[in-house]
């Protein structure tokens, strides 16, 4: 059976598709398209007419890939930006048009529910206590685990296409905006904070997005050009690149190597949130995975 799932994010839509083989799978393809739902409508719960035209176009292309790969059947989940749009209904009715398929908006709690799946996809098992940590433009999720199971999920909107609507930030951000996210951050997830340093949580994972732009940047290879289902980050990388982002004007960003120009705007609030999480939990080691949402969908498929 094939299968295509798309991802509805805040600011990318992105598609996998997978041929389901008994109790494995194999990756026939993965892409993205940029649809920036969180534009400055985003602070009045609106999605913005140009951002449902960027999506349509994004599912008219995403189409064209399933129809050549054959997909047997179509899962697209919408999230952050959609469950909090108050004209989601007409938004997901012009989506219906373009493509044939059904678009679930899913819940905050459920988003982290399939992160996790998708983190089990690529781990296994996750032998120590550990946070997981997916960065979206719309919202963040945070589940602290250890083994199989979930010992505390969130999902706050914190995402950072809602940061760079909320603070108008310099280029180069300066020291004075760096504390005031630091601060904003750590109260917004200080429950998570609290829940991770009582568990002695010493290990990050950290899903897609912003972390795969952070192991490019480490491995100095292209966008998309380095599949990684598992990948240690040091401490010491990640601090390098942190320092190197946060010194760096967006135009300097665009020419980095290993820069997705998906997340030129939000990289550099999403380092500030990683640092504070790392500061404040006393992470010791970081890992990345290519693995999140989509691969979650599949990992249920798989268990059926």
């Amino acid at each position: 059976m094939r299968i295509a799932v798309i991802d509805l994010g805040t600011n990318t839509c992105n598609l996998l598709i997978a041929e389901l083989l008994n109790s494995d799978f194999k990756l026939m393809h993965q892409s993205k398209q940029l649809v920036k739902l969180g534009d400055g409508k985003i602070r009045e719960n609106q999605i913005s007419d140009e951002a449902t035209m960027r999506t349509t176009d994004a599912f008219v292309e995403h189409k064209k890939v399933m129809d050549r790969f054959g997909v047997d059947e179509i899962k697209v989940f919408a999230t952050s930006a959609v469950r909090t749009a108050d004209n989601k209904a007409e938004f997901v009715a012009a989506i219906q048009k373009v493509c044939n398929c059904t678009v679930e908006i899913i819940s905050g709690e459920r988003e982290a529910e399939l992160i996790f799946k998708g983190v089990l996809l690529a781990f296994r098992n996750i032998e120590n206590p550990s946070v997981i940590l997916d960065i979206g433009g719309g919202s963040n999720e945070m589940i602290l685990t250890h083994k199989e199971a979930v010992l505390w999920k969130e999902s706050r909107p914190t995402g950072m296409s809602r940061i760079i609507n909320s603070f108008n930030l310099s280029d180069p951000i300066n020291e004075e905006e760096v504390k005031q996210l630091q601060k904003f951050f750590a109260a917004e997830h200080q429950t998570a904070i609290q829940n991770c340093t009582e568990k002695k949580v010493g290990t990050l994972i950290g899903c897609s997005g912003a972390f795969d732009t952070i192991a490019d940047m480490v491995d100095e290879v292209n966008p998309g050009e380095k599949q990684r289902v598992t990948q240690v980050v040091t401490l010491d990388e990640f601090y390098a690149v942190n320092k190197k982002l946060l010194q760096s004007t967006r135009d300097e960003r665009l020419q980095m190597k290993g820069m997705d120009y998906v997340r030129v705007d939000l990289i550099v609030p999403a380092v500030i949130l990683i640092e504070t999480l790392i500061s404040s939990i006393g992470i010791k080691q970081m890992v990345q995975t290519d693995f999140a949402l989509r691969e979650g969908v599949l990992y249920e498929m798989l268990a059926k």
